[in-house]
């Protein structure tokens, strides 16, 4: 093979891995049994197919010989170490009843392995932290330092709860199944908000040289659909409504050269009509069910945004309206946040500013960028220059998101 074909199929490898590796891995567990032995069969599986796939060319289903590889190398491995691990044993001779049936499976309903995986890492007997995390982490390929910037934490808080969780899996023999229909909706909450978190991080990456992560936020979306056919319930539908809305937006997000393009300022022609309308759609039947979660909540939010013609057209009061209703339901600092940008946008920059000072003086979140980008923006409207650079010197301390750092450096430049 001349070295151009060789570079192009390490190049398909690393495509593959990033396309399929967590379809593999939740494949992987389901046929192991184990998590840790899943995880070391799916990186022996790929470093085969790097040192195969130039050689003898890529398969015609290449997630299937994944599989079947790392299963059989996973297979071999707990073999030898069972000889002396009495503890083995068990799992060597599980994953050898297992039949080699890897081909295409898309059930697209219980038999999909990544809902059964997001179940399996959202199981009552964890603690809902850790649920959380795992899910995170196994489901979405996360790091550690991207878990703990969703969740405002510590990395090794994060790596210490997915550890003890998968522990806990093992010892207690946690089943890896979709709940029947009576479990279903105890283990629902959960497993919508760890969605959620993953949508968010594909929606605006907490750090790295690119904005979005569309991978995540299309997995999202792509399991959000698997639990509406599941079980159509309104906050199930709203989800799935909130992330198609905000998923809309993602083409006037970014400028050719990937910097930061503010929502007032988007071209709204680049927004994709067949999202808003299906997710318009979905959100009008979760609303006429009358059971209004905060997800539904969020989603009618976006819908005001998406139904404005343009930037000055948005019905702010209508915004303002709705963050109330959601600070009732599901109240956060976050939230708080948000409504103060709402209020700045309807009566104000001067009425916004006093409620993200009140939020600051109460010290939740003040290690929390976006409050600070916020207030900076806000002291610039009102000509408070100092105020502002203080602001934005703190927001860039706090961001590791290149598009958001060069915006950021931008706006403090002008000043």
């Amino acid at each position: 093979m001349n070295e151009k074909s060789l570079k192009q199929a390490q190049s398909t490898v690393e495509e593959i891995y990033r396309a399929e590796s967590r379809r593999v891995l939740a494949t992987l567990i389901r046929l192991l049994g184990d998590f840790d032995t899943a995880e070391e069969a799916l990186h022996e599986a790929f470093m085969a197919a790097t040192e195969q796939w130039p050689q003898n060319g890529i398969p015609t289903n290449p997630r299937a010989w994944l599989v079947s590889t790392g299963r059989f190398k996973a297979i071999d491995s707990i073999r030898r170490r069972a000889r002396y691990d009495a503890s083995l044993r068990e799992l060597a001779k599980h994953s050898e009843t297992i039949t080699d049936d890897v081909q295409e499976q898309e059930d697209e309903h219980l038999q999909d392995d990544r809902l059964r995986l997001v179940f399996t890492c959202c199981h009552p007997a964890l603690k809902p932290e850790a649920r959380l995390a795992l899910t995170l982490r196994e489901v979405c390929g996360l790091t550690t330092e991207e878990i703990a910037r969703a969740f405002l934490t510590k990395p090794a808080t994060v790596a210490q709860r997915i550890v003890r969780a998968k522990n806990k899996i093992r010892d207690a023999r946690i089943p890896y199944e979709v709940p029947t229909a009576l479990e279903l909706p105890a283990r629902l909450d959960t497993v919508l908000h760890a969605i959620y978190l993953v949508f968010n991080e594909g929606y605006s990456a907490s750090f790295g040289t690119a904005l979005t992560r569309a991978d995540l936020s299309g997995e999202a979306i792509r399991l959000g659909r698997l639990l509406t056919q599941l079980l159509p319930e309104p906050e199930v539908m709203g989800l799935l409504a909130l992330m198609l809305l905000h998923e809309s937006r993602r083409a006037a997000r970014t400028s050719a050269t990937g910097d930061l393009v503010l929502l007032e300022q988007q071209d709204r022609s680049l927004w994709n009509g067949e999202l808003i309308s299906e997710g318009i759609a979905l959100l009008e039947r979760t609303l006429a069910a009358r059971r209004i979660g905060p997800y539904t909540l969020q989603a009618a939010i976006a819908a005001v945004h998406a139904e404005a013609s343009d930037a000055a057209r948005t019905d702010w009061a209508q915004i303002v309206a709705l963050y109330d209703l959601l600070l009732q339901v599901e109240p956060s600092p976050i939230v708080e946040l948000n409504r103060a940008v709402a209020v700045a946008m309807r009566d104000g920059p001067i009425k916004g500013l006093e409620l993200i000072d009140a939020l600051l003086m109460r010290g939740e979140l003040t290690d929390y960028h976006l409050i600070h980008a916020a207030r900076a923006d806000l002291c610039r409207r009102i000509g408070k220059k100092e105020e502002a650079c203080a602001s934005y010197r703190n927001a860039l301390a706090l961001t590791k998101q290149e598009p958001e750092r060069r915006f950021l450096e931008r706006r403090l430049a002008a000043l």
